[in-house]
């Protein structure tokens, strides 16, 4: 038997755990707290490969072995290892607190409606999206992804709760910071957990399941569930099928270029994605801005024309290109060099659509596409229905080979 004990933020491990133990494992400040019998082999846990093939070998013999792990060991933590190694039925598992529920409970928050994510060597990207996207967010740091870049990533609208050394009743410090405070400081590597927060947002109860943001009830909306001007606005026939190539998820930056009312932006962001909304029109801005919050959701908005406009952002998981001026193709070639997944352009030109299409396939996207052209049931005098023909729209979309992400709670 593997029997793992989470220690806590600063709880003691129970000597009767110890008693017996053969091999025990663990951080050095854990070796060090701990009363181990005499005779006991100690592994400091460094990398995790010779540690796991040590406690096979004691497994092996059937001698008692004992892993020694900061907070909930189950949380992110050595569990999973052990549990695809030796399997689950060999593990006797002790539960500690996790940091991340001792980070909030430091500040008086509760936290089952927050999104917890690692950034513990993984890519980053994926916890700033996360912490665009949601109100209430843990990020467990690493060495290279600590509040510092973080804070760099972000940039402003959000407030960092820096909880270091948690437990620890010498070294341990809870500081509020902003992104750029964040940015500009050396924390060190005693850091346990990073609240990001959107203060405004954060007791407002983000519908969760497990953690995670639970999906929108329905989407693909109505028109009328937007402010447009003159039924300027992507049909919801149309949005549906882009959403769909879209992809849009938890971790993921979305780029809605050209977003016009931002009904796809907000979308997007709905269905739990970080966005970032380019218009050139200063009403367009307005109404984005409006809708985004009329949805409770964070758009980001830049003013400005694309392609130039694009200078500067993060590169995005997937784009929606919007409009069909001469430009487009630029705007298409633009955003497919930087699209890490999938570009989706919408077309009412279809003399708009080779130049679109040879921009995606230039930069290595396999590119397919559809016209869609849809009737509405439309009521009539006389408690009679007729069909009412929508625009047509040319759908356009290419796909790179999937990328893997990591490190979000689910």
């Amino acid at each position: 038997m593997i029997t793992v004990v989470g220690t806590g933020t600063g709880a003691p491990v129970p000597a009767d755990v110890l008693a017996g133990a053969a091999l025990v494992v663990g951080g050095r400040r854990h070796l060090d707290a701990a009363r181990l019998p005499e005779g006991t082999e100690r592994i400091v846990l460094g990398p995790l490969a010779p540690a796991l093939e040590t406690i096979a070998e004691y497994v092996g013999k059937e001698l008692p072995v004992v892993v020694l792990a900061s907070g909930d060991p189950g949380f992110f933590g050595i569990v999973r290892a052990l549990a695809e190694r030796f399997g689950a039925g060999l593990l006797d598992v002790r539960p500690g607190v996790s940091s991340v529920a001792t980070a909030f409970a430091r500040i008086g928050l509760p936290w089952d409606d927050a999104v917890v994510v690692s950034a513990h060597g993984r890519d980053l990207r994926t916890a700033v999206n996360v912490c665009r996207a949601c109100p209430k967010v843990a990020v467990l740091t690493g060495p290279g992804a600590g509040p510092a870049e973080l804070g760099a990533a972000l940039g402003d609208g959000r407030v960092l709760v820096v909880a270091s050394a948690l437990g620890d009743p010498e070294r341990e410090r809870v500081e509020r910071v902003t992104p750029a405070e964040a940015a500009a400081r050396d924390w060190g590597t005693a850091v346990s957990v990073v609240l990001c927060l959107d203060e405004t947002r954060a007791l407002g109860g983000l519908r969760t399941v497990a953690g995670v943001p639970a999906r929108p009830d329905r989407w693909a909306l109505d028109e009328s569930d937007f402010a447009h001007r003159d039924s300027m606005i992507t049909k919801f026939e149309v949005r549906a099928l882009a959403l769909a190539r879209l992809g849009p998820r938890l971790g993921d930056l979305v780029w809605d270029v050209g977003a016009g009312s931002g009904s796809v932006a907000v979308e997007c962001a709905r269905l739990g994605a970080a966005v970032v909304a380019v218009e050139k029109t200063p009403d367009g801005v307005e109404r984005i801005h409006a809708n985004a919050r009329a949805h409770g959701v964070d758009v980001r908005v830049v003013h400005g024309s694309a392609p130039d406009a694009l200078d500067g952002l993060d590169d995005p998981d997937a784009v929606f290109v919007g409009g069909g001026g001469r430009e487009l193709p630029a705007i298409v070639g633009a955003c497919a060099r930087r699209a890490r997944r999938t570009v989706v352009v919408a077309m009412a030109a279809l003399d708009r659509v080779p130049a679109a299409r040879e921009a995606l396939t230039s930069a290595g996207f396999a590119c397919d596409g559809v016209l869609l052209q849809s009737s509405r049931l439309a009521p009539l005098p006389g408690d009679v229905t007729r069909l009412a023909a929508t625009n047509p729209v040319f759908l356009l979309w290419g796909v790179r080979a999937p990328a893997t992400r990591e490190g979000v709670a689910h």
